[in-house]
């Protein structure tokens, strides 16, 4: 799996997006740079097995292993 943060200007400062989801809003572009990286990094830490329970969007609960060392290939896209 492949996930990317995008940096960009927002809600009045820079932050950081991962899908339609926005981080906090930070002062400078470096810094919110330096968070998104950080976040990058946060996710290959890889962790124990797991048992997940989640809801799809028709209401219906599912079940799922997953894997603690399964980790996304990131990456923090600037421009």
């Amino acid at each position: 799996m492949q996930i990317t943060y995008h940096i960009a200007q927002h809600d009045g400062g820079w932050a950081y997006r991962l899908g339609d989801v926005w981080s906090e809003p930070f002062p400078t572009h470096d810094s919110a740079l330096a968070a998104a990286k950080q976040a990058a990094a946060k996710q290959q830490v890889g962790g124990q097995n797991a048992e997940i329970d989640y809801q799809s969007s028709d209401g219906r609960w599912h079940r799922e292993s997953v894997e603690g060392g399964d980790r996304p290939q990131v990456e923090v896209e600037d421009k």
